[in-house]
């Protein structure tokens, strides 16, 4: 029997950490009325959990466990995590680093996929990750792979940081994004990667405008 959900149209947008997916991802769900899935603020927030809670980030039973138990909501641009506002807190540096190790954890990859899964509602969903258009979502409708050089991510980044008053060293955030891109393109489980299918659409120098008018401009002539 066919799953009903699949006449859902999903939008994934997948990309290399502070490539501006999320931003633009975002404005794409709002400008269609569509639900919006920041599949990083999972992966996040658990990593953030795990430090609060002394959950080692290599112990991959104990943090399935950990999965299975968060009581995750999402809220317009908020994340809470028992019923508390964590946005701020799962976008320092200390919380993308522990996520991005734990997201190498197969077992775990495989454990979170029905959660993402389930933000498939109409009238349709707009997503970013690492994974997205590949193993979450292989049947979206469009697929973007979203990228921008690493020095100019590490400014985008820094910029994000200040502006939300956490510290913010540039030479280090440009370090942790090589390092990322390394284990994101490594990795055995779901790694990053521009699958076949996916629009190619590099920002670098391009506003958040144009972006977002370039993956709906896609997205129109998907339905066409």
């Amino acid at each position: 029997m066919t799953d009903p959900t699949t006449r859902i149209p999903v939008i994934a947008i997948d990309g290399p950490s502070a490539s501006g997916k999320g931003t633009v991802a975002a404005l794409v769900a709002k400008a269609l009325g569509f639900h919006y899935l920041d599949s990083g603020a999972i992966y996040r927030t658990l990593a953030y959990a795990a430090l609060r809670r002394g959950v080692p980030l290599d112990d991959e039973a104990a943090l399935t466990r950990l999965a299975n138990s968060l009581d995750l909501r999402f809220d317009a641009s908020e994340v809470y995590l028992d019923g508390i506002a964590v946005g701020d807190a799962i976008r320092s540096e200390e919380a993308g680093r522990a996520a991005s190790r734990i997201a190498t954890l197969p077992g775990l990859r495989t454990a979170l996929l029905a959660l993402q899964r389930a933000f498939r509602r109409p009238p349709g969903l707009v997503t970013d990750g690492r994974d997205m258009g590949s193993v979450v979502f292989p049947d979206a409708q469009v697929k973007v792979f979203l990228i921008a050089s690493v020095e100019e991510r590490a400014k985008r980044r820094h910029k994000q940081l200040i502006e939300k008053g956490l510290d913010a060293n540039l030479p280090r955030i440009l370090q942790d994004l090589r390092e990322r891109d390394a284990r994101d393109t490594a990795r055995t489980a779901a790694p990053l990667q521009r699958t076949a299918d996916a629009k190619l659409l590099d920002t670098t120098g391009m506003t958040i405008d144009e972006a977002v008018q370039t993956v709906l401009r896609w997205y129109g002539d998907s339905q066409s």
